[in-house]
């Protein structure tokens, strides 16, 4: 009988299979290669959608004065800085993100915003999360856990380091509507590597983007996932006819 808790030897990375240990330095070389042009593309590829999506996602935190947030593949920053002044000078914001390179661009937005005294930077795992238990009024994560090699792990570290009250708030791309999905499959492997070449002389790694997607759970899956780790009240709001949904839960 297999063990439960053994962890795969292999993973997938994109539409390829890898060893489940070499995903992470997979992925690193992905937004080592598009830091620097990571907003660019983003607003590319998105029309600009992705700062609706984010400015939907920062408003239904909630966040109060003096709360404390942890902004999980924060990167480049725009939701840590947006909740640095939300939490105001009583509270703290945490921006973390596994690849170094991404968070020089966070600090560079930081530092142009002039925000200084509220927010840390933290390159971590967010399967292992280096923080106390119950430390976070609100974790959020935003396009990055589809690229986490083991996704229950990093779900239940986030519930560990949630307060009781708190909530976790997950936006990722996911299923859309079956009546855009012919158009949005043609835009995501013709168009977005082709976007990559020419802006970022990167093509594999918006391939890899448009992989990652299709093999990232659907609303349900991930729900059913949350409540697993451990959240309650779980719940999701499709974006954009589901090519986006902003899952969220809570520590009760």
């Amino acid at each position: 009988m297999a063990n439960p808790d053994e962890k795969p030897d292999t993973t997938h990375f994109g539409y390829q299979t890898v060893a489940a240990d070499e995903k992470a330095s997979k992925v690193r070389d992905v937004f080592d290669s598009v830091a620097s042009r990571y907003d660019i593309m983003n607003d590319l590829m998105s029309a600009g959608l992705h700062r609706i999506w984010k400015r939907y996602t920062i408003n239904q935190a909630s966040i109060k004065r003096g709360n404390t947030v942890l902004d999980l593949a924060g990167g480049t920053g725009d939701l840590a800085l947006e909740f640095s002044r939300r939490v105001g000078a009583g509270g703290h914001v945490v921006l973390a993100d596994i690849n170094a390179a991404m968070l020089e661009q966070g600090r560079r937005r930081l530092v142009d915003a002039g925000v200084s005294g509220n927010v840390t930077i933290a390159q971590v795992d967010a399967q292992n999360l280096p923080f106390d238990d119950r430390s976070f009024d609100c974790i959020s994560m935003a396009f990055g856990l589809r690229n986490v090699t083991e996704k229950d792990a990093a779900l239940a570290s986030m519930y560990r380091v949630t307060k009781p009250g708190g909530k976790v708030m997950i936006l990722e791309f996911s299923a859309p509507n079956k009546a855009i999905k012919p158009a949005y499959d043609l835009y995501s492997f013709k168009v977005l590597p082709t976007l990559g070449r020419l802006v970022a002389d990167d093509s594999d790694s918006y391939q890899y983007l448009a992989e990652s997607i299709r093999m990232h759970p659907d609303q349900e899956t991930l729900k059913s996932m949350m409540e697993t780790a451990g959240f309650e009240r779980c719940r999701y709001h499709n974006l954009a006819a589901g090519i986006v949904a902003l899952h969220i839960g809570y520590r009760i």
